[in-house]
């Protein structure tokens, strides 16, 4: 299916050179003076290669057929992380590039959405938010008040995020899957 470039987003699958590439970021720039352009950073599937391609706005892109389907993250091992389809119990095992700066992210049962093309996993899509808890952090200051900066703290996943001052250890908050920033504290 051939769409045009500046319609491109994270996650997506394009063919190019008979290889498929898994786009990383694609950003739309649009200088002063001059024609719009889409950069486009992507992984080639076949072999993790990373690539950069810079193409005009206006530019047709191939986009793989690509089919979303909704995965039970059951645990990761030394092949890499292993999911089930909740309606018909298959198995598959995502190797760890694909999941790339995911990993922290992903708790047992926590459903996600993996791309398949044909049989082969090439992309995969968090929840948005996730909640986890706070393992390490600077205890509260007298005097702090809540529009005062964030500190650094350390969550239950081995990620650093930035939290308000009155989060302390122990504390469950979401976070968002994509960059870890602090959304709220937990409702549980």
């Amino acid at each position: 299916m051939r769409v045009i470039a500046s319609s491109i987003r994270k996650g997506n699958v394009i063919e190019q050179n008979g290889h498929l590439y898994v786009v990383l970021s694609a950003e739309n720039i649009h200088p002063g003076k001059g024609t719009p352009v889409s950069q486009i950073e992507m992984r080639r599937i076949s072999d993790g290669v990373k690539i950069s391609e810079r193409y005009k706005t206006t530019d047709q892109v191939e986009r793989a057929t690509i089919e979303d389907r909704n995965y039970n993250f059951l645990y990761e091992d030394g092949d890499g992380f292993h999911f089930m389809n909740a309606e018909t119990y298959d198995q598959v095992q995502v190797p760890k590039d694909v999941i790339g700066s995911s990993a922290p992210y992903l708790q047992e049962n926590m459903t996600v959405k993996l791309s398949m093309h044909d049989v082969v996993p090439v992309a995969i899509t968090l929840p948005q938010r996730v909640t986890l808890e706070v393992v390490e952090t600077e205890p509260v200051t007298k005097g702090q008040t809540a529009s005062s900066s964030y500190k650094p703290a350390m969550l239950s996943n081995g990620v650093r995020s930035a939290v308000p001052p009155h989060v302390g250890v122990g504390t469950r908050i979401v976070v968002l899957t994509e960059d870890g920033s602090y959304v709220e504290r937990a409702k549980d």
